[in-house]
């Protein structure tokens, strides 16, 4: 494969709308899934979930003891005066801002300040890639990447790597499954302009293993 042919097959899959753009979202409710399906919004954007290691803040409205930098534990949980122990694992910020003020009512007699959740460091979206590329290792992109992105930045594919026999390892709580992804045809051809294209580049979660052989 030359760089020419890597690079047009990366931009065009970037130009088909198959890459996710960095996100801080916003999204609701008190629950605590540990594995949901991607939330698309009209743009087409993935908004982006809150992973363990994430550094996200807190600012409820008018409370400065209330107002802080959180760390998501290794458990997928944070940790608040007045509010305990939440699980935030899997959900978008603005759901965490209302499972924050439904655990805030009772401390309340009138309306519950509003509550704000970002996301300042998404530094646990990680995933490593090993095998044929030029440059292996660990990778925090700070955003939702699809698997050609994920490549790109490993530096591409080696001189010799099969690319119809790439399997991502992805964890799903204590079970491993295993992806598998042929990317020939995208560097011959191109990005299908419809929805066979995100089965062709899947995109990539957190803590998965690209292998490429």
């Amino acid at each position: 494969m030359t760089v020419f042919s890597w690079r047009r097959a990366l931009a065009t899959a970037m130009l088909a709308g198959t890459a996710a753009a960095p996100l801080m979202a916003q999204g609701s409710q008190d629950v605590m899934p540990t594995a949901q399906p991607p939330v698309v919004r009209a743009s087409g954007v993935t908004p982006y979930r809150i992973n363990p290691g994430d550094e996200i803040e807190v600012y409820v409205w008018g409370e400065e003891r209330l107002q802080r930098q959180i760390r998501v534990l290794p458990d997928g949980t944070i940790a608040m005066p007045l509010v305990g122990q939440i699980s935030v694992q899997g959900l978008l910020p603005e759901q965490v801002q209302d499972a924050i003020s439904n655990r805030l009512t009772g401390q309340y007699r009138g309306t519950v300040p509003q509550v704000t959740v970002s996301v300042r460091n998404p530094a646990g979206l990680q995933f490593s890639i090993v095998g044929k590329v030029k440059s292996p290792g660990s990778f925090t992109p700070g955003r939702y990447v699809n698997l050609l992105e994920a490549l790109s930045l490993a530096g591409g594919p080696a001189e010799f790597a099969n690319l119809d026999n790439i399997s991502i390892v992805r964890k799903n709580g204590n079970a491993v499954t295993s992806v598998r992804a042929r990317l020939s045809s995208v560097m011959r051809n191109g990005v299908p302009n419809d929805a066979s294209g995100d089965k062709l580049i899947p995109r990539i979660e957190s803590g998965d293993t690209i292998i490429v052989p």
